[in-house]
């Protein structure tokens, strides 16, 4: 069996054909929804709320999952959205993650996620995409969650973003800071 490869995308810059074609174009045959809330405010990205999203992969063939336990509470959301007022930044605008936000999802979520069941549970004949909204992996628990997969299981990670020419750029080490 070859490697095990987890891609990550967001919501923020794709429209809906360019996001499917970006899933298709990476062999992506499930996404895995770790969002809370699976909602999206602006009439922009309301391909991406829950209803239509689902019904956007299915008729692509893509399978749909939601990991709610990978979602960040929101208490941890709010702590976030603290520190971009801090910076004077927008989640849309984001490039980073608070450091306190990041040590308390890796210490609150992730160190208590069953992630080896997203690595066990492989999407067959291709690989799975972990989804967010933020564009930015680095900005985004979805970062987190894929540097944990890539250094405890050595799953092999690529990022899908709306602005690179490939549409997939290689997880590289140090994206983020999941001990």
């Amino acid at each position: 069996m070859p490697d095990p490869t987890m891609a990550t995308i967001g919501v923020y810059g794709w429209t809906l054909p360019a996001f499917v074609e970006a899933l298709h174009d990476a062999n992506v045959r499930t996404v895995i929804d770790v969002r809370q809330r699976r909602g999206v405010r602006g009439s922009q990205y309301s391909w991406a709320n829950a209803r239509r999203l689902q019904a956007a992969l299915a008729e692509a063939q893509i399978a749909y999952r939601h990991r709610k336990d990978l979602a960040p509470t929101t208490e941890l959301r709010q702590l976030q959205y603290a520190a971009d007022d801090r910076l004077g930044v927008g989640k849309r605008s984001r490039v980073a993650l608070d450091a306190e936000y990041r040590e308390r999802y890796i210490q609150e979520i992730l160190d208590h996620a069953d992630l080896g069941a997203l690595v066990a549970q492989p999407a067959e004949d291709g690989a799975s995409a972990l989804l967010c909204v933020e564009r930015d992996p680095a900005a985004c628990h979805r970062g987190l969650i894929a540097e944990r997969l890539a250094h405890r299981y050595g799953v092999r990670v690529v990022h899908l973003r709306p602005d690179d020419d490939s549409a997939a750029a290689a997880w590289e080490p140090g994206l983020t800071a999941a001990r």
